[in-house]
């Protein structure tokens, strides 16, 4: 018989609530005469709750994987997993062909994730009970998508808090790792060996379209008018030969891979500056810049963006639109302090770069900063700035990243857009 793990009587009711996760200090016992790491969940006085992987070593000691006690975790069941995780993206996102397949818990496929590239997969393996079962997990892979490859991207430092060893390399044949996706009409480049996470962020495809509306209409704020026959003229008169003269100015910070310069550019800016701090991705930002015909509309500054931001700010220079989508500042609760502290700083200076009545786009995907936390420490910059904020959108992670409702972790990534204006 399979062994159970007995629930404390005085805990939090978090699983029951929904949440996936069993923590060490919520046990009360194990019972348990085999080396299996599936468990029955159970509460005090034995009652079934789920069926969960069990790791002592990790601190998050059981993960749920079925509410069903009769249900057998087996390769089947994996590829049941696999298929309903893919089925739902394809009603969601219709005709998608690259996205997040399978985001965890969120999954009910606990430390699973898998990014679709095309017909390339790459898969991030995080708790021990999944890289037990990796040759399962593989198997139903193929059979649900029949890929032209699998490249693993286990080479992160949280594997270790489950007793495992980072790794990386291609799962069977190998493949050219760079490779060409389709994201809302745009090509873009992808290196699923090298690049941050799995090779792209998914998470904001949504958001990115939400760029469009303020992408155009700058040129006449300007005082640039179009006279007769069509010629756009500046406030003397003087014929304006920029085709995207009524376009934003924008500055896209961490801009990675260029995934906002190339929506911006897709919806008419004028010209993006992209900063960021890696060189290689700014060459994939550049590479991609060029295979969509926007290179004329960009320019590249590798730099700290904190100290970009300052510079400029001392400069006197001044954008349009300012995009802030930094890598997570909090990597755990100890850590969000500083964090909120560097959030501020750069949606600050952000800010001052901005002419009255520019937008700010801002993001956080610090799970550890509350959508509340974010959006008072924006409101709070705001003020130090001497700026007045009017909210025009708050989102979240797009829709192959489904959230549970009650687990807080699934629901990780803050997005708004705010209209700047002055303090008069």
């Amino acid at each position: 018989m399979p062994g159970k793990v007995y629930l404390k009587r005085d805990r939090k009711k978090r699983l029951e609530q929904g949440h996936p996760w069993v923590y060490k200090s919520e046990i009360e016992r194990i019972e348990a005469e085999e080396t299996d790491d599936l468990m029955r969940i159970v509460n005090h006085e034995g009652y079934f709750l789920a069926q969960g992987f069990y790791n002592p070593l990790s601190q998050i000691a059981a993960r749920v994987v079925d509410y069903h006690e009769e249900s057998v975790i087996d390769e089947e069941w994996f590829e049941r997993r696999v298929q309903e995780a893919w089925e739902r993206r394809k009603r969601l996102l219709p005709g998608v062909r690259s996205c997040r397949v399978v985001y965890g818990e969120a999954d009910f496929l606990p430390g699973l994730v898998v990014d679709k590239y095309e017909n390339v997969l790459v898969v991030q393996i995080l708790s021990a009970g999944m890289d037990r079962r990796r040759v399962w997990i593989f198997g139903a892979l193929r059979k649900v998508f029949d890929p032209t490859g699998i490249y693993e991207r286990d080479d992160v430092p949280v594997r270790r808090l489950e007793g495992l060893e980072e790794r990386s390399g291609f799962i069977g044949s190998e493949f050219e790792t760079t490779l060409t996706i389709e994201e809302n009409s745009l090509r873009i480049a992808v290196d699923v060996a090298e690049g941050q996470k799995t090779g792209y962020f998914f998470d904001q495809r949504e958001n990115r379209t939400r760029l469009q509306p303020f992408m155009i209409g700058w040129g006449r704020k300007r005082g640039i008018t179009v006279g007769t026959g069509g010629q756009a003229v500046d406030a003397t008169g003087k014929p304006v030969r920029n085709p995207f003269w009524d376009g934003a100015e924008v500055l896209d910070c961490f801009s990675h891979t260029g995934g906002f310069m190339l929506h911006a550019c897709l919806y008419g800016a004028k010209k993006v500056t992209c900063v960021d701090i890696s060189e290689k991705a700014l060459e994939t930002a550049r590479e991609n810049a060029l295979n969509n015909g926007f290179l004329h509309r960009t320019e590249f500054v590798c730099a700290n963006v904190f100290d970009y931001l300052r510079q400029q700010v001392e400069a006197g220079r001044k954008w349009d639109v300012v995009i802030l989508d930094p890598p997570a500042f909090a990597k755990n609760r100890q850590a969000l302090p500083g964090a909120v502290r560097g959030y501020k700083e750069i949606n600050l200076q952000g800010m001052k770069l901005l002419r009255s009545g520019g937008i700010l786009i801002s993001a956080s995907c610090s799970y550890h900063l509350s959508a509340e936390k974010f959006l008072t420490l924006v409101q709070g910059a705001a003020v130090d700035a001497k700026k007045v904020l009017r909210l025009v959108e708050f989102r979240r992670a797009g829709l192959d990243h489904p959230v549970l409702v009650g687990s807080p972790e699934t629901d990780y990534l803050k997005f708004g857009i705010f209209e700047v204006m002055e303090r008069h």
